[in-house]
């Protein structure tokens, strides 16, 4: 799925405009973008939980080479499914009714 797609999904869904629609996600976007790089969790009920996390450096190997390679430390998003959402993909709930994109 595309953003315009996405964008137009909600915006039916929400009985909004696009433009409304689209200012919302990136404004949810940026949200979660800053309070991640601020350390903080991001939790959404029935969604998920966003969550920042700490790789340690190590020691990798070029895989053309085999040669090692120093990998520095680095953070990295992680994102942790809610368990209504769980149900719903693995087909144990109905998925939401959606209304019709324009």
């Amino acid at each position: 799925m595309t953003k315009a797609e996405l964008v137009g999904l909600v915006a039916a869904q929400a009985g909004a405009t696009s433009a409304e629609s689209e200012r919302v996600l990136n404004a949810f976007r940026d949200v979660v973008q800053a309070k991640l790089k601020a350390g903080e969790d991001v939790a959404y009920p029935g969604l998920g939980k966003f969550s920042r996390v700490a790789r340690k450096a190590r020691t990798g190997r070029n895989p053309q080479t085999g040669a090692a390679i120093k990998v520095a430390a680095s953070k990295a998003p992680k994102f942790t499914a809610a368990a209504g959402l769980k149900s719903v993909v693995n087909g144990e709930a109905p998925a939401p009714k959606l209304a019709k994109a324009k």
